[in-house]
């Protein structure tokens, strides 16, 4: 049964001439497949339309061909060709009564045209602005340009209709649409009507609104995107200034849907942004307009959804990542399944996806993109094959997700873990600075195996080879991890690099066990993800003195890819931690690092005590070495299989991890395939 103080989150709510079943907004995100993987991502749309969402929109979608943001993935809208595509997902979209919803950008000062090679539009000629510094310029548009914009939205507009969709959002936020860049002074220097004044930096949004409310708005629902706050400076689009448009113009679209100013901001993760961070730029902007209000930021709680909605702050809880880590979330809260809800950790895994330009993953949900794919339902595992029982060795995020799933596919399933303590690298990673929320990766999966009857935990469980062997267990999966290396083997060094006995030398397992160095410290980061970036904050709050040196142009290079790079190198300045960048280690000399710089191999000291080595990680595969030298045992064993999962095979993010795990359980006694490619796809048809 429902809780009755959610029941308002279940309350129906209108939008121009539709209505919405719920509260439950899965505003527009990106997920690496958009038009080359069109199944992929109606499928994976569907699959929340099952979870009881009452909206669900597409990612971007780009409307015409004069603005594209190749090499990004998104979604496409250029001609009648893209219609039965989006129609695919309109369906899945609507198949449990949610409305679809379509968002459609123009990126104009973000669209390099590097595919069309067409001349980027603009409001006024300035630089592109884009993750990639692209060296492309955009033309000033004239008033010819303008009013073919308008039509190009109006044909935009006529095509999402005859595509199925409910609602159109027209996207002016994160810097990345057209409309945010006329209502912002720092992308509109114009001195014509559409310059100068709000009213008339206005003036383009309320033209291309009335002209689609001729086209489409007796039947489609018209929402605007635009950005709460610019951050940007004084000539930024300001938190203030968006509550005079919003009173200006307070009955403009059907719905106003508001997010922070950049991308990086709105869906910073949980190591710097809160949940419902965003409340204290949305609260008050409700009272300005009679219109609804969507507002996000990383939803868990329904308890904080509830409050926003019966206090006024918004009538939609706007969610992205929730819904990527939960798509069932909607229903598990209507059915009273609290403790059953997969809460986003606010890694920004899911965003890699896009920014590389690859299929998406979810740390807290496997089967994220997979949905078509491969078949995986978020909820419902595949039928048990003829083997009855499986030993899993290792209880991190790995053994951890092919317990659970195991056990749903109705296996007997036990799992030894080494220790005291289940989560694996999750229990020591959650206890560093901001990496709290990680912990909902064991957190989650611990409490569905206190759920299962057919799941046995077994604590300070180190096995042998021998010993399973005497088990008897049928099948045998190996998720027993890894450890990081102190040889400085990485990407600079492949073999180990030089280095005097004399220097103390830390790895962050080292850090993470309590054994911290003093003084002054060097910390070399060749693994470049968050974990250089972390251990150096712990080590300036434990009181030492950091320098931390990289081969890479950035500071955590990798995290440019879950939009955190910048968060954490300002972190580590204001930590008083000195950053060493285009710098490798050559060797390590009692009293000093000897480095050079990556580009001429000029060396020099740093003089440390110490030295904390964040390179790579080695796989603890002994166990499963083992076993396989006395493979010849295991049929009088009653062995059918041997496994090795995660990073126990091979060291990675904590998402291929459980990704690793969660396959794991999904094809145990499935059919040998053979070389035949394990996931469909949609192969381009020839002209």
């Amino acid at each position: 049964m429902r809780n009755p103080s959610y029941d308002i989150l279940f309350e129906p709510a209108k939008i121009g001439p539709l209505t919405a079943k719920n509260r439950f907004y899965q505003v527009p995100h990106c997920n690496g497949g958009g038009y080359r993987d069109p199944s992929a991502v109606a499928e994976m749309r569907g699959i929340k339309a099952e979870g009881g969402w009452g909206v669900i929109f597409t990612e971007q979608t780009e409307m015409h061909h004069t603005s594209e943001i190749t090499p990004f993935i998104e979604q496409r809208l250029w001609d009648d060709a893209d219609i039965p595509a989006l129609r695919r997902m309109s369906d899945a979209m609507k198949s449990q009564g949610a409305l679809a919803g379509i968002q459609l950008a123009y990126s104009g000062i973000n669209g390099p045209n590097l595919y069309t090679k067409e001349v980027p539009l603009a409001p006024s000629a300035l630089p592109i602005r884009t993750f990639t510094n692209d060296p492309v310029q955009a033309r000033a548009m004239d008033k010819t340009d303008i009013r073919d914009l308008r039509r190009w939205f109006v044909n935009a507009a006529k095509r999402s209709k005859i595509a199925g969709f409910d609602l159109i959002c027209l996207y002016g936020a994160h810097g990345f649409g057209i409309f945010q860049h006329f209502l912002s002074r720092a992308t509109n220097q114009r001195t014509d009507e559409y310059g100068g004044s709000l009213e008339n930096r206005a003036r383009f949004v309320n033209e291309v609104i009335a002209d689609m409310r001729d086209a489409v708005g007796d039947t489609m629902g018209i929402t605007l995107r635009v950005s709460l706050d610019e951050t940007i400076g004084q000539l930024g689009f300001s938190n203030a200034e968006v509550r005079e448009f919003i009173e200006m113009n307070a009955d403009l679209p059907d719905l106003w849907d508001l997010a922070q100013g950049t991308w990086e901001d709105c869906s910073g993760p949980s190591r710097f942004k809160e949940e419902a961070a965003q409340e204290v730029l949305v609260n008050g902007i409700r009272e300005l307009t009679s219109k609804p209000v969507v507002g996000v930021g990383r939803f868990t709680s329904p308890d904080v959804m509830a409050r926003l909605v019966k206090q006024g702050v918004l009538d939609f809880i706007g969610c992205a990542r929730p819904s990527i880590a939960d798509p069932f979330l909607p229903k598990k809260i209507e059915e009273g399944r609290i403790e059953d809800i997969r809460e986003c950790i606010g890694c920004n895994i899911c965003i890699t996806g896009d920014m590389t330009m690859s299929i998406s993953r979810c740390t807290q949900n496997p089967t994220f993109m997979e949905e078509w794919r491969k078949g995986w339902h978020p909820e419902k595992m595949n039928t048990k094959g003829d083997s009855s029982n499986v030993l899993i060795v290792g209880g991190g995020p790995a053994g951890l997700e092919a317990a659970r799933a195991l056990s749903l596919r109705g296996y007997d399933v036990a799992l030894a873990e080494a220790g005291t303590e289940l989560g694996g690298r999750v229990a020591r990673e959650r206890l560093l600075p901001g990496l709290s929320a990680w912990g909902r990766v064991a957190d989650y999966r611990t409490y569905q195996l206190s759920q299962r009857p057919n799941a046995e935990t077994y604590f300070d469980s180190r096995l042998t080879a021998q010993d399973i062997l005497e088990f008897g267990f049928e099948n045998v999966c190996i998720a027993t991890g890894a450890h990081w290396r102190a040889d400085g083997v990485s990407r600079q060094h492949v073999v180990p690099m030089p280095a005097d006995p004399a220097m103390p030398v830390f790895t962050p397992d080292d850090i993470m066990a309590g054994r911290l160095p003093n003084g002054e410290v060097v910390l070399f980061d060749d693994d470049h993800y968050y974990m250089g970036g972390v251990i150096a904050e712990l080590l300036a709050k434990a009181g030492c003195t950091v320098t931390f040196v990289t081969p890479s142009a950035y500071v955590s290079d990798w995290t440019l890819n879950t939009l955190e790079q910048a968060a954490i190198h300002r972190r580590l300045v204001e930590a008083g931690i000195k950053i060493v960048l285009n710098t490798g280690i050559a060797e390590l000399k009692a009293g000093e690092v000897v480095t050079e710089c990556t580009y001429t191999g000029q060396t020099s000291a740093i003089g440390c005590e110490a030295v904390v080595m964040v390179a790579s990680r080695i796989s603890d595969d002994a166990l499963y070495h083992e076993l396989k030298a006395r493979e010849a045992d295991w049929a009088d064993a009653g062995i059918k299989s041997v496994k090795l999962i995660g990073d126990a095979a091979a060291p990675g993010p904590i998402a291929w991890a459980t990704y690793a795990g969660h396959r794991y359980a999904r094809e145990l006694d499935m059919p040998d395939i053979g070389d035949a490619l394990p996931f469909r796809r949609e192969v381009t048809q020839l002209a």
